[in-house]
């Protein structure tokens, strides 16, 4: 078996035997990719003609002037195609399922836009695909479903366990392993087994590496600061690999759901519920008890809503590196809502925790710093949710006249 990798005490790949074959032949094509230039100029080519790459770094102005503290940046990664950083995994995988002859591709999903992203790479390259998403984020994301379907996937509710990420990536490991010799599994974030966490963090490192070029050519100077929300950790990875050799505060806000003392939130890492375990094929800092068994997390944004998160990460927390934050779904909607009035963007629920953290800090800095704020999503997925937890009296009203076969 080719040699696996750790960062620090966090990764490997723990696999049942009847995998390793099939972990061997993508770590060979991984590794046989990322030394091939030609791979990487692919990459980015297809990702400039079929996505929007380079997204743009846009000053906020006004939620700066409303601060009055740190010049606040947000990196436009909902300008992507599908509208998430989620474009830049797939597209990558896509190409690397191109190079292994494979004709199907599965995927889990939360948020459900690695679902879209997924059955657009399908679409777009000829493939098969499958897409596992928990009964509870298909029933809480249905337009990413509706998108997925006419995409031509076949999405699959996972109605066992708790019914949200962890039990997707479960199934499609399962289908995985009836299905290896025509079957890819694009796994959505930089977590499960060696070569995932490091493909996908070195595909969504296009984040990065743009932020910074933007940064010094507008400011002529870094960031102070860069904040990430953190589910798996692929975005939060993206963008801080731009930065890891730079003095520069790297900052993860993990989902503080109702609060963390309450139990009911999916803090890995800001808060002390997460402990060192193995499952899912990797080691890392997952919230389980003390039996080993994973607990139920919560978070208004489906796709943070995992029990664990990237090894890269995980150790990065353990180094000091990385410093790990967590924001309430108040906060969260608090954050989106004055996002959305004062710069006219609609950050999703997940993009909107790293703008929750980033607005508690930035009033208290210079304004000499610079912050850059990653907006992994846009909002148009989460409107159900969104208009829920407004309240908003004339989005019931549709919802009951649209049930009820309402013809304006």
């Amino acid at each position: 078996m080719i040699t696996t990798r750790y960062y620090g005490q966090f990764g490997g790949a723990y696999l049942p035997e009847i995998l390793v074959a099939t972990f061997d032949q993508l770590v060979t094509a991984f590794e046989a990719a990322k030394n091939d230039p030609t791979f990487w100029q692919e990459y980015q080519n297809v990702m400039s003609t079929y996505s929007c790459r380079p997204t743009p770094l846009t000053f906020a102005e006004n939620l700066t002037r409303h601060f009055g503290g740190a010049r606040i940046y947000i990196k436009r990664e909902d300008l992507n195609h599908t509208g998430a950083h989620k474009a830049n995994n797939v597209m990558g995988q896509g190409l690397l399922v191109k190079r292994m002859g494979k004709t199907r591709v599965i995927a889990e999903t939360g948020a459900g836009q690695h679902g879209v992203a997924t059955a657009t790479m399908a679409a777009r390259f000829g493939f098969r695909c499958t897409i596992y998403m928990g009964e509870v984020d298909v029933w809480r994301q249905r337009p990413n479903v509706f998108w997925m379907e006419r995409l031509g996937a076949r999405v699959i509710p996972v109605k066992e366990g708790t019914r949200i990420l962890k039990d997707a990536i479960n199934e499609a490991f399962r289908d995985w392993v009836s299905n290896m010799d025509d079957t890819h599994y694009v796994l959505g974030t930089a977590c499960g087994p060696h070569p995932y966490p490091e493909m996908v963090a070195y595909l969504q490192s296009i984040i990065g590496k743009e932020a910074r070029a933007q940064v010094l050519e507008i400011e002529g100077r870094l960031p102070t600061r860069v904040y990430a929300c953190v589910g798996g950790g692929s975005n939060a990875m993206g963008i801080f690999s731009g930065f890891f050799d730079d003095p520069v505060e790297l900052v993860g806000v993990e989902a503080g759901g109702d609060g963390l003392d309450t139990g009911r939130h999916a803090s890995r890492l800001a808060s002390r519920d997460g402990s060192i375990g193995v499952a899912q094929g990797y080691k890392t800092c997952f919230l389980q008890n003390t039996d080993g068994q994973m607990r139920e997390t919560h978070s208004v944004a489906a796709g943070l809503d995992y029990v664990g998160v990237s090894p890269i990460l995980a150790s990065m927390k353990e180094s000091g590196r990385v410093r790990f934050e967590a924001a309430t779904d108040k906060e969260v909607l608090e954050a989106a809502a004055l996002t959305i009035r004062k710069e006219g963007l609609i950050p999703a629920l997940e993009s909107a925790h790293a703008f929750a953290q980033a607005f508690k800090e930035a009033p208290n800095m210079s304004s000499d710093d610079l912050i850059i704020i990653n907006q992994s999503g846009r909002g148009d997925k989460d409107i159900f949710t969104i208009a829920d937890a407004f309240e908003d009296p004339e989005w019931r009203k549709f919802i009951i006249k649209k049930a009820e076969g309402y013809r304006a």
